[in-house]
């Protein structure tokens, strides 16, 4: 029989690093949340070769006293919690005492930090669990942490690990997340000594996703918040137009804390059903503040899950307010054509100044920045990362030499003044900007730039989503008025059908385009929904019956949601063994044979957006009613028209299909103008 030994004390740390430290992105992850922890107003991480050779974590926290520094390498030591019962309302990123150790027990560590009321610091090195140094240095308050060498003394744990841009890429994203987690405190980012991104720390959480993904993603966000019993969620939703093919922009923040919750994102994802297409999926940042003692953190060794005690509850709430909050939002897209491409594509900054009467420029004329349109376009489709890494050497060029006078120059407004202004508040610590001790003198001018730039740019941003003044307010009122309203529709000028498919009408400075087919798809939709709802289905008898064979799962789900089915219309009768009789269905799914659509059903059930729910059952009914709604290339008279205007005007969501399609989308009077040249 094998002999049973104790392992020795280095083994252990290892084995323990193991499920702590995966990766480069773990050790910035568990040094951050110490940072964020300990009070820091703002925090500096610089990476080399993806953070396998040198990560450094800089930050203006409450430091560490000089005895208590050793100890905060033991194993399980921490000042978060004391007793078992403190699991229970975690309020604290870190909390296990784990990091450090091990994080220590795989790398070359030096950490050098200082209390506010100490007149030194203290310098410690630790390298693979073992102490090397202990010294008293001068310090500024705050904490350095650098590791080098990650894995060293693990070769079989370092081969594992990807390339070098694909760490990197790991610990941007990471640091992107606790950036939109925590808007209060200012991130930089320095990868490979080249600034990648910096906040302000202002506690704007729209300054944050602006700076990291940019102008065009910032400007389709609207404001949303809820609060119910001790629970408040605050963020931005993405309009329907901003959707994505993944759930990579669906952002959950529980107590300031980046998570991932497929709760949440079912909640979310059903909040924005009928709105999008298939396969497509929201954009949201959502910050949940609730309650330490209803949601439990201890899950995961990542603290990337979590689990709420009243997890049903929370998914309804958040789904109702959601979808709330789209329905008092009008969400018809407004068209615009881009001259060079042909492209549909959102007004720019210059043409919306243009357009106010502020400015007129020609087609060609420079930008504010200096640039050309043609340049800014380029720019705006180029990647968040790229199109800062461009930015970096015009923003050192904005403060200083004779250029640079004439770009700050141009860029000085009344409300915010020129960029050398916001530079100077900025060194002097007026503004926040980044951490109070850079590792370098040339990455705080760079990252210092950076940050005067980007306020520029957000400053502008907000400025022109600002309502525009007007000295007749009767005006801004009819205006503001929803294009699908009562008194709105009674004012639309019919003008006729083209292609046999689409609808042009007028709207005081307004072209609306109607698509039939999606409008009729949505009345019919919204009608079965009503019937199912309110109990009166119209059944039709199948002659024959339709027997339909199903596996024990199909039987299942067929049991358990056999109310909703009769609910809905049908009739089904056991017919033997695993076969079933489909009798009766609903009238609206007329030429839908009855075995493919029950199949179709219970297989929404199982996979489907919402699955395991009723509303599964009428929504997959209801879908599958579009295919009677009048299809393209079908005349339609003036009073069917406005028949069908009349039935949108009666629903709660008239502005998309079931499927997500637009019904209609509007193009401005303006827009026209500027096509052909009217105004430039």
């Amino acid at each position: 029989m094998a002999q049973i030994r104790m392992l020795e004390e280095s083994v252990i740390d290892q084995i323990a690093a193991g499920e702590v430290v995966e990766r480069p992105a773990s050790v910035v992850k568990e040094l951050v949340e110490n940072a964020c922890d300990a009070g820091a107003g703002a925090v500096t991480v610089e990476i080399r070769d993806g953070g396998t050779t040198f990560i450094r974590v800089t930050d203006n926290g409450s430091g560490i006293e000089n005895d208590q520094v050793q100890r905060a390498f033991y194993r399980h030591a921490t000042s978060k919690i004391q007793k078992v019962e403190d699991l229970f309302h975690i309020s604290s990123l870190g909390f296990r005492g784990e990091a450090l150790s091990s994080i220590a027990a795989v790398s070359l560590v030096e950490m050098i930090t200082k209390t506010k009321d100490a007149l030194t610091g203290v310098r410690y090195c630790i390298e693979g669990g073992r102490e090397r140094e202990l010294s008293e240095v001068g310090a500024p308050e705050g904490t350095t942490v650098i590791i080098r060498d990650l894995f060293f003394n693990t070769p079989a744990r370092r081969k594992f690990l990807k390339t070098p841009a694909t760490e990197g890429s790991h610990v941007a994203d990471l640091m992107e997340h606790l950036a939109l987690a925590r808007p209060d405190i200012s991130f930089s980012f320095v990868q490979n000594r080249q600034p990648r991104f910096s906040t302000s720390g202002s506690g704007d959480l729209k300054e944050v996703v602006y700076r990291i993904y940019g102008r065009e993603i910032a400007k389709e966000l609207f404001p949303f918040s809820a609060e119910k019993e001790g629970l408040r969620v605050d963020g931005f939703l993405g309009t329907p137009q901003l959707v994505r093919p993944n759930r990579n922009f669906e952002f959950f923040f529980v107590n300031r804390r980046y998570i991932r919750s497929q709760l949440l994102s079912a909640a979310l994802e059903s909040g924005y059903a009928s709105r999008l297409m298939q396969h497509k999926f929201p954009v949201a940042w959502l910050h949940l503040t609730v309650d330490p003692s209803r949601v439990d953190v201890n899950v995961h060794p990542s603290k990337m899950e979590v689990r709420f005690s009243e997890g049903r509850q929370l998914s309804v709430f958040l789904e109702e307010q959601i979808r709330q909050a789209l329905h008092e939002r009008e969400m018809i897209p407004t068209l615009t054509l881009s001259a060079a491409s042909g492209r549909v594509k959102g007004p720019s900054a210059q043409e919306r100044t243009a357009a106010d009467g502020t400015e007129k420029r020609g087609p060609t004329a420079p930008a504010r920045d200096g640039t050309s349109p043609s340049q800014n376009e380029t720019e705006n489709r180029e990647g968040a990362f790229a199109r800062k890494e461009k930015e970096n050497g015009k923003a050192a060029a904005a403060l200083g030499g004779d250029e640079p006078r004439q770009a700050a120059s141009a860029q000085s407004t009344p409300e915010s003044g020129s960029a050398r202004e916001l530079a100077g508040k900025l060194l002097s610590g007026q503004l926040p900007a980044g951490p109070m001790r850079p590792p370098q003198p040339f990455e705080r001018r760079r990252i210092s730039e950076m940050a005067v730039r980007e306020r520029l740019e957000y400053e502008a941003v907000k400025r022109e989503d600002e309502p525009k003044r007007t000295e007749n307010a009767e005006q801004l009122n009819l205006f503001s008025e929803k294009l699908l309203s009562p008194g709105a529709v009674r004012q639309y000028e019919l003008i006729g059908q083209i292609f046999g498919t689409y609808w042009i009408a007028s709207y005081q400075d307004k072209m609306i385009l109607i698509d039939q087919h999606a409008a009729h798809e949505k009345v019919k939709y919204e009608a079965l929904i009503k019937k199912i709802r309110e109990g009166r289905p119209d059944s039709q008898n199948l002659m024959p019956p339709a027997v339909v064979t199903l596996t024990n799962g199909e039987l299942t789900l067929l049991e358990r949601y056999r109310e909703y089915f009769s609910q809905a219309g049908f009739e089904i009768e056991p017919f033997g063994g695993n076969a079933c009789a489909v009798r009766a269905m609903p009238c609206d799914l007329y030429g839908s044979p009855g075995e493919v659509l029950l199949r179709d059903i219970l297989n929404g059930l199982e996979t489907g957006q919402r699955p395991g729910t009723p509303a599964a059952v009428t929504e997959r009914i209801a879908s599958m009613a579009c295919k009677a709604a009048v299809k393209g290339n079908h005349r339609m008279e003036r009073a069917e028209m406005e028949a069908l205007l009349d039935q949108l005007l009666t629903l709660d969501n008239p502005y998309q299909c079931p499927h997500g399609r637009p019904t209609m989308i509007t193009m401005s009077r303006q827009e026209l103008e500027r096509k052909f040249k009217r105004i430039v």
